[in-house]
């Protein structure tokens, strides 16, 4: 079972709402959302798409980002989703981790009589840390995503003692300060999880960020370069990502053209490998003079690629 950790961004959205519609009722992927927007509009389309497409996915209750990085902002739009809180088995309430806010979970899980709750630790769990082990062990709790790093063999034994559903979560993704530096090295080993999360980790399912870093980041100006990450499967074994960049990355005029000259190299490379729908709307865009959809646009193929490939295996 797959939890890709996202954020409520826009073309995030776009890309669950139409995935959830182009493969309605599996049951293999299952999103991880942070809201990031107090305004929930975009949000609860997505939401209303994914229920009615039977896409289960855990919603952050307390989400740190965005919006929502002061304390004093909360996000309460959840509550306030009638389809939300009338259809309580197709998604999961989780909550982010951490020790200067734990006080709050309990407290929401019991107002709002939550059940099958999600715990996410997104730097690795403190072994010795007693308010964690006391929520984890809460009956309401049934998830834990934990971002193991090397503090993995005693950990993982614990945890799967507390007879909870173990997730563990890696940061696949390695931003570069510098779209033009994708280039320096464009392909690059990106997981092996999905083939060795079950059976070597003993884990219920595995998380990562997609082909997206794992720090938030609002939107910015137009780049010099323009970079495409795609995850493909390279052998029996191993995902990579391949980074397809641009080359007149001397301005950040000719956004068209740089989107041309990065999406020009995807069906070369993809000449004998398996492609995506996502990847075939790519090369499609690419050999058409007004195909530019948009950075925005981009980030979404880039997060429905990695969705169709994690479905295909």
């Amino acid at each position: 079972m797959y939890y890709p950790y996202l954020r409520a961004k826009q073309y995030e959205l776009k890309a669950l709402k139409e995935f959830s519609e182009e493969h309605a009722g599996q049951t293999s992927i299952t999103p991880i959302l942070e809201p990031v927007k107090q305004q929930p509009g975009a949000l609860n389309l997505a939401i209303d798409g994914m229920l009615t497409n039977v896409l289960k996915f855990a919603l952050i209750l307390n989400p740190k980002d965005g919006d929502f990085k002061h304390s004093t902002v909360n996000f309460d739009a959840w509550f306030q989703n009638d389809k939300l809180m009338l259809n309580r088995g197709g998604w999961i309430p989780a909550f982010l981790y951490s020790r200067s806010r734990a006080d709050e979970i309990v407290p929401m899980i019991n107002q709002h009589q939550l059940k099958n709750v999600m715990i996410i630790f997104r730097t690795c769990m403190d072994i010795e840390d007693t308010i964690a082990w006391s929520i984890i062990n809460n009956p309401s709790v049934a998830y834990v995503v934990n971002s193991f790093g090397s503090s993995i063999r005693i950990l993982r034994r614990k945890l799967k003692e507390t007879n909870r559903k173990i997730i563990r979560m890696d940061d696949c993704f390695r931003p570069k300060l510098r779209n033009a530096d994708y280039s320096l090295e464009v392909d690059e080993l990106f997981s092996e999880e999905p083939f060795f999360y079950a059976e070597e980790g003993n884990f219920d399912g595995y998380s990562d960020y997609t082909a997206l870093p794992s720090d938030y980041i609002e939107g910015g100006m137009l780049p010099y370069a323009l970079a495409i990450h795609l995850t493909y499967k390279k052998n029996q074994e191993q995902l990579y990502v391949h980074h397809f960049v641009s080359d007149s990355n001397e301005t950040n005029n000719d956004i068209r053209g740089k989107f041309r000259e990065a999406a020009k190299k995807v069906a070369p490379f993809y000449q004998g490998k398996q492609m995506t729908e996502a990847v075939k709307e790519i090369i499609e865009k690419a050999n058409d003079s007004e195909g530019y959809p948009g950075l925005g646009y981009l980030k979404k193929l880039s997060v429905k690629n990695h969705l169709e490939l994690i479905l295909s295996l």
